[in-house]
């Protein structure tokens, strides 16, 4: 990358929306390995402005997940910086500024369109199998319409005016030149009617404002940076550069999900990965040490960094692989760094005081202990001989109940046994169901056996995480399974 002359500044903006994804620690990794080898300085900016998404308590997750992958930033919402705040939400005044005077410039303008209307328009268009997109109706309001709707008070969105003729071309490190037609680019809305920004709106104010010199983020944003080119230029700012990384991807090269990956931070640190071997792995994701090298540190990585050594084939997300690299890291650990690990990831107190209380009933020797918990320390479980299906019922029908189950787990917020119980008592009543339907095959899923301790507190020990893992796996060995 050019643009060497000035000190390097890069950023991630993660959305405070659930759990701390997989793919933000990939991007983050190399946002930070780029801006090492550059001695320049990383950011973390809070995309908050998703209001109806926004989860309280992921913000403070994604920066926890972060700090034990090891990525230490310079400036963000926890430790500030010269360009706080760094939470969108706390930003709301200053796109309101910039969105009028693009407004003013005649680059943008307020758009009164219902969201009945768009609905009709979006379906309009699906069933003429036309390209989604506004038509533009409020484009050329005279101003007279304009001022006498705001007088009645009627909301509006501000939307950017894009050029209908022409096209939007800009420079991307890995891909070269990219060119959009600008006929096929969207009238982007930049500021809601709640009056917080769009992602397009706020990334660019923001980046501008924070001096950031490189874009480095995943390709699935690379169709909406000629909107982003765009705005640079109505504003007259200069541009970074771009770089957009290569998605991470399932087995089968479909963008990494949690329907086949575990996606969330937490549920490698819970299994024990180490943080240096998913730094590691996450290199591995497109980028290539050279002389055929698969394990090096982060610091290795950073002495060697190019970025002509990025591949952009989609990299495969690999368990086993990383599970064979975690395995090489355990190798070199000494005995007493075992210990360590084993009473910090496997058998924390924390997590044992948890336990005990769901099993001291049950128990009458400490030898029954591991008797009665060994599914709270395994890893995936073994269904082959486990009793899923309920009589009556067909693999096909528990495999619908618990797919419904583990996408209405996915929405917990407040992870606890009574509100998972609450989770299973509603969809009993939804469908129907008697509870020896649905709560032995989620039993057996989660835990192997149809007897265990109380099942929903077994649940909230486990985590989300596991136990969406363990159903989903169930799942799989379900469509396995022949229809009686």
């Amino acid at each position: 990358m050019s643009s060497m002359n000035k000190e390097v500044r890069v950023r991630i903006a993660p959305s405070p929306t659930g759990d701390p994804h997989i793919g933000t620690a990939y991007i983050a990794l190399f946002n930070y390995v780029f801006t090492k080898k550059h001695n320049g300085k990383f950011i973390i900016r809070i995309e908050d402005t998703d209001q109806k998404r926004y989860r309280s308590d992921s913000e403070a997750m994604i920066l926890d997940a972060l700090k034990w992958v090891g990525i230490q930033w310079d400036e963000g919402p926890d430790v500030g910086g010269p360009y706080a705040p760094y939470k969108q939400s706390e930003r709301r005044d200053i796109y309101r500024e910039y969105a009028e005077s693009l407004i003013q410039k005649g680059h943008a303008y307020r758009c009164f369109c219902t969201t009945q209307r768009l609905d009709i328009l979006r379906k309009t268009q699906q069933a003429q199998k036309l390209p989604p997109g506004y038509d533009r109706l409020c484009r050329d309001l005279p101003q007279a319409d304009v001022e006498k709707k705001l007088a009645e008070g009627i909301p509006f969105v501000i939307r950017i005016k894009m050029p209908t003729t022409g096209k939007t071309a800009f420079k991307d490190t890995l891909r070269g030149m990219i060119e959009f037609e600008n006929d096929g680019v969207d009238d982007q809305v930049l500021l809601k009617t709640d009056g917080f920004p769009t992602y397009h709106l706020a990334v660019v104010v923001d980046d501008h404002l924070m001096k950031i010199t490189h874009v480095i983020r995943g390709e699935e944003w690379i169709s909406s940076t000629p909107k982003h080119v765009m705005l640079y230029e109505m504003f007259g700012w200069d541009k970074p550069e771009f770089c957009h990384l290569p998605l991470l991807r399932n087995a089968d090269k479909s963008k990494i999900s949690k329907r086949k990956n575990p996606t969330s931070i937490n549920y490698y640190r819970r299994k024990g990965i180490l943080p240096e071997t998913l730094r590691n792995f996450l290199a591995l994701m497109g980028w290539n040490f050279g002389d055929n090298v698969e394990k090096f540190t982060t610091q290795e990585m950073i002495e060697g960094f190019t970025w002509d050594r990025m591949t952009l084939g989609g990299p495969v997300f690999d368990l086993k692989k990383l599970s064979w690299l975690n395995g090489q890291y355990l190798k070199q650990e000494s005995n007493d760094k075992w210990l360590v690990h084993l009473k910090e990831i496997v058998f924390n107190e924390e997590y044992l005081l948890k336990i005990i209380p769901l099993i001291k009933e049950r128990v009458e020797k400490f030898e029954d202990f591991i008797d009665h918990t060994s599914f709270f320390f395994q890893g995936d479980l073994n269904y082959t001989n486990a009793p899923l299906l309920p009589k009556g019922r067909t693999p096909t029908e528990v495999s619908t109940y618990l797919n419904d189950l583990v996408l209405k787990l996915d929405v917990c917020e407040n992870w606890n046994h009574q509100e998972i119980h609450n989770i299973f008592n509603q969809y009993l009543t939804e469908k129907e169901l008697k509870p020896k339907d649905v709560f032995m095959p989620v039993r057996v899923a989660v835990t192997g056996s149809k007897e265990t301790p109380p099942l929903f507190e077994c649940i909230e020990v486990l985590g989300k995480d596991i136990v969406q893992r363990r159903i989903r796996l169930a799942i799989e060995f379900l469509k396995t399974m022949k229809e009686s």
